[in-house]
């Protein structure tokens, strides 16, 4: 079990005393629950073949956040899917290889 600080012991007690009250109203609620249901059924099983150092770095990721690397595997796809997943500016998701270099300038292979 994670250590818990002096703040969170402190919230974990208000909220074990009844101190702490929900700011959301009842269709928010609502929304959430349909969502969390919705995300917590996994009714398929997926096979896929990923290279050794795919799964160290997405082992060490998910280490990282505290979570078994499958729950983020799939969190990731899931992210993908409703779109909100996004790439980083700078950052193409085409292979290095297919590139183009940028204007100005030849690739290895046109010198």
């Amino acid at each position: 079990m994670p250590k818990t600080d002096a703040y969170e012991t402190e919230l974990q007690t208000a909220f074990n005393q009844g101190a702490l009250k929900s700011i959301a109203t009842k269709s928010e609620l609502s929304k959430f629950r349909l969502a969390a249901r919705a995300t917590a059924i996994k009714d398929r099983r997926v096979n896929i073949r990923l290279s050794s150092g795919d799964l160290q770095d997405i082992q060490v990721k998910a280490l990282e956040q505290g979570l078994p690397y499958q729950t983020l595997i799939t969190s990731v796809l899931h992210k993908y899917v409703t779109g909100r997943l996004a790439e980083r500016e700078g950052h193409s998701s085409t292979p290095t290889a297919q590139r183009k270099p940028p204007a100005g300038r030849t690739s290895k292979s046109d010198a």
